[in-house]
């Protein structure tokens, strides 16, 4: 059996680890390790110590061998750690870099650490040094889409004008349609959430039909006018026009839609045109996101529907409704801040890299 050294102190250094031991003026690690050199020093068992002191044996071991080498001066400075990252070569580095930029490998679309360390004749952690120090992320991919709509410009300073400086005496309403909503159900009951061990859910589903949402965000105070229909037709477009109409209070109504032949509809037309406080602006197409609302399904797809379980449509009905009530009664405004130039500078951008090789 292992026998640790004996441990005899003088009285200069039992007075130390005596004052460091009640830890006022001293770190936490330093007083814990006074406390075990005094006890040592005590004899009692590296194994007693570590019960009493609620740390594990190795420890106690390590700190009774460093005060025997170094005495006081061993416990104030941290055990040496092993040994340092090993330098990775520039050359290699920029082998690396250049690899995952400009290159792919034969039998994927990216590259993955391990297949860029086999690659490169390094390690794996080798590869994820260099990647986070050049942020690179070869496993993560952004979509995009740059609109083609050749009244861009105009478009987009309407819109964005609507936001940043709306007309007086009018109310600016972003106004759009949530298509298909499924009312889902799990095969099986799913658990709950408990301590250690999160809430689960079956993977597959039931489809029991679906309902598409039509809904109006008010620029103004954030509250929200929504409506379930079964269909997304002309029809009910203009059915949930006439409750904006009952609603919204006699002012001139600034509606932002997207393109869909729907808000075109001869039908629409004719209405708009018995109806004049209502004014239709049309954003760019392929341009979602210059529609605030679509910020706010966001927020009601993530909060309610996808994990979400609905036996019926009517059950899904529900749940949306309910979540509408919830949010207008303490309803958050989305502030659009963008203007027009930094847009365009960034469209501009876009544009040179689509038109640059990579």
């Amino acid at each position: 059996m292992r026998t640790a050294t004996r441990i005899v102190l003088s009285n200069e250094e039992r007075s130390t680890l005596s004052a460091w031991a009640r830890g006022r003026s001293v770190t936490v690690r330093l007083a814990q390790r006074a406390r075990i050199i005094k006890m040592a020093a005590d004899e009692v068992l590296s194994q007693d110590i570590a019960k009493e002191l609620t740390i594990s044996r190795p420890t106690v071991q390590l700190w009774r061998e460093r005060f025997v080498a170094l005495r006081l001066e061993g416990l104030e400075q941290d055990a040496p750690r092993p040994g340092r990252i090993p330098n990775i070569p520039d050359k290699k580095v920029y082998a690396v870099v250049e690899a995952t930029l400009h290159t792919k490998p034969l039998n994927a679309t990216h590259w993955s650490v391990r297949s860029m360390a086999q690659a490169q004749g390094i390690s794996r952690m080798a590869v994820q040094r260099i990647w986070k120090q050049h942020n690179l992320k070869p496993h993560l991919i952004k979509t995009f889409k740059v609109s083609r709509d050749k009244r861009f410009v105009e478009k987009l300073y309407d819109v964005v004008g609507l936001y940043l400086n709306p007309p007086d005496k009018s109310l600016v309403l972003c106004v759009d349609e949530k298509t298909q909503i499924q009312a889902l159900d799990r095969t099986q009951p799913g658990l709950p959430l408990k301590k250690d061990r999160r809430a689960t859910m079956t993977y597959d589903y039931k489809r029991n039909g679906t309902t598409t949402l039509f809904a109006t965000l008010s620029m103004l105070d954030g509250k929200v006018i929504g409506d379930c229909m079964p269909r997304h037709r002309h029809q009910e477009f203009i059915r949930f026009l006439k409750k904006i109409d009952t609603e919204v209070a006699k002012l001139d109504l600034h509606l932002i839609v997207d393109n869909y032949s729907t808000h075109k509809h001869p039908r629409v037309k004719s209405w708009l045109r018995r109806h004049p406080r209502f004014h239709l602006h049309f954003i760019p197409t392929s341009s979602s996101w210059l529609n605030l609302v679509e910020r706010w399904f966001r927020e009601i797809t993530g909060k309610r529907i996808r994990r979400g379980s609905f036996r019926n449509v009517q059950d899904l009905v529900v749940a949306i409704k309910q979540y509408i009530e919830n949010h207008n009664e303490n309803p958050r405004v989305f502030v659009w801040t963008a203007s027009v130039e930094r847009i365009l500078t960034k469209v501009a951008k876009s544009k040179e890299a689509l038109g640059t090789l990579h």
